[in-house]
């Protein structure tokens, strides 16, 4: 059933769907604005029902313990089982440059809290210098060893000790780096409310992340202008839709994707249709169109500028 806050989402986003200019590599949104205005209001209305605003019946304290307890168990008995790859992946870095085969990111999790998310590191040692925060495809800073890792996703196994210490969760949304977590608006900080995941519905759809970005001249721009606004809506929407059960289905195809992406992408299109998404965002979900550039949630504009507002 659609509440009237799902109907009235749905219907600023309509106002975008019809007048898509395409602008160079983007294609922008004439009447975003207006559309996007109603969108923050309309969600800020009602993300305040999990965002701890005042009402917490959305996901009961048991559920929460048992998502913990879940998390902890299989953070554990996968890092005894996988310790034998953990360790020839760790010795594959290593022997590359000689250098430590861990990378600890800060990013912002529950709370706003910040913590060191652990991976593997498939960059040089001094890429931190460059300044740029996302990654393309073919950025010369990925190492040999890295492209591998980033194709396989094997670089965000070590995660799951974060998972373990309780900093991140295995499905929720995935965590941003200080510099970032800084831009968001005031409807996208109600996403620090949800522990951050190793996975969720939106590292299914920009799973080719990297692609995307491939040839930006500014690839952090294009990644606020493209991938931020849905990414951001789709964190909202799992966290006014969560459950246990969507958690199980968010993992299987995680793991799907590994095989089959079009699959993947069908199984979150049919979750998306269960949380009632607005059309624009389940058509951008599917991705078999290009990519609008879009206001974030609550935001009035299209970002247009990444360093300033960054500095």
């Amino acid at each position: 059933m659609t509440s009237p806050w799902q109907s009235r989402l749905g219907n600023a986003l309509d106002l975008t769907e019809p007048r898509a200019l395409a602008t160079g590599t983007l294609e922008l949104a004439p009447q975003a604005l207006l559309a996007n205005s109603l969108l923050g209001e309309v969600w800020d209305s009602t993300v305040s029902r999990w965002a701890g605003l005042g009402r917490s019946e959305k996901v009961c304290p048991q559920q929460e313990l048992m998502k913990r307890t879940l998390d902890a168990m299989v953070a554990l008995v996968g890092l005894l089982l996988l310790s034998p790859l953990l360790a020839a992946i760790a010795l594959l870095i290593w022997v590359e440059d000689f250098h430590s085969p861990w990378f600890r990111g800060v990013r912002v999790g529950l709370g706003g809290a910040q913590f060191k998310m652990l991976k593997f590191r498939s960059m040089r040692p001094d890429a931190w210098r460059s300044g740029v925060n996302s990654t393309a495809a073919r950025d010369p800073r990925i190492t040999r060893v890295g492209y591998w890792l980033r194709w396989t996703k094997m670089d965000e196994l070590p995660q799951l000790w974060n998972v373990l210490t309780g900093e991140m969760s295995l499905v929720g949304p995935r965590p941003q780096v200080v510099v970032d977590a800084a831009l968001y608006t005031a409807a996208e900080r109600r996403i620090f409310s949800l522990r951050p995941g190793i996975t969720d519905v939106a590292s299914i759809v920009f799973s080719d992340e990297g692609e995307i970005l491939a040839g930006a001249g500014d690839p952090d721009l294009l990644y606020n202008q493209i991938i931020r606004p849905w990414k951001s809506r789709l964190a909202l929407l799992y966290g006014e839709q969560r459950s246990g059960w969507y958690d199980l289905r968010i993992l299987g195809l995680t793991l799907a994707g590994l095989v089959s992406r079009r699959r993947a992408l069908d199984g979150v299109a049919a979750i998306l249709v269960e949380w009632n998404a607005p059309p624009l965002l389940r058509r951008m979900a599917g991705r078999n169109e290009p990519l609008l550039a879009y206001p974030p949630p609550g935001a009035g504009q299209v970002v247009a500028a990444y360093r300033e507002a960054s500095a």
